[in-house]
């Protein structure tokens, strides 16, 4: 039979999976991510505060182990997106046209091209599916700068989607 503990931890192992292939746009290295996060959240389950929701501290782990590795291995950078597994559209819900499967590339692509701070906030909320006050605690920074790096991690994805279908607009 398994604790509270294990129970909320199996159950965000999708989300988790999810949040570390988009970060590192790699299944195996989001594997080992996910892996090791799991690992890691086991060894200290004692510092997790059970009166709190456990998906963003384990979102934090997984964050810290990204970013370990993304400093000490430049092989965890993010690659091209037309790398057979870098292809971040494989793993979300099928789109259900070949436009929408062509957009969903597109904007993939695009997420690439972003600051690392921006994808890092865009990518907690968007594909880890927390909160704004969860993503804060998760990147350690004030829930008001998750905000405003969402807020310009979008215009940025519009003005690159702008460019790629012609549009000569700039966005500053």
């Amino acid at each position: 039979m398994m604790n509270k503990f294990q129970l909320e931890l199996k159950k965000s192992l999708p989300d988790l999976w999810r949040y570390a292939f988009a970060l590192s746009r790699d299944r195996t290295n989001a594997d080992d991510i996910v892996q090791d996060c799991a690992e890691r959240a086991v060894r200290k389950r004692d510092q997790w505060q059970r009166d709190r929701p456990i998906k963003p501290w384990l979102m934090t782990i997984l964050l810290n182990i990204y970013r370990n590795q993304y400093r000490r291995d430049t092989y965890l950078r993010l690659v091209p997106i037309d790398d057979d597994q870098s292809k971040l559209h494989e793993r979300l819900p099928a789109p259900s046209s070949e436009q929408d499967r062509i957009e969903l590339a597109a904007t993939a692509h695009a997420i690439n091209q972003l600051p690392p701070e921006q994808r890092e906030a865009l990518l907690t909320v968007v594909v880890g599916g927390l909160d704004y006050g969860e993503a804060a605690k998760t990147l350690d920074i004030p829930r008001g700068t998750v905000m405003s790096r969402i807020s310009r991690a979008r215009a940025r994805l519009r003005q690159i989607r702008a460019l790629e279908n012609g549009s000569v607009r700039r966005i500053k």
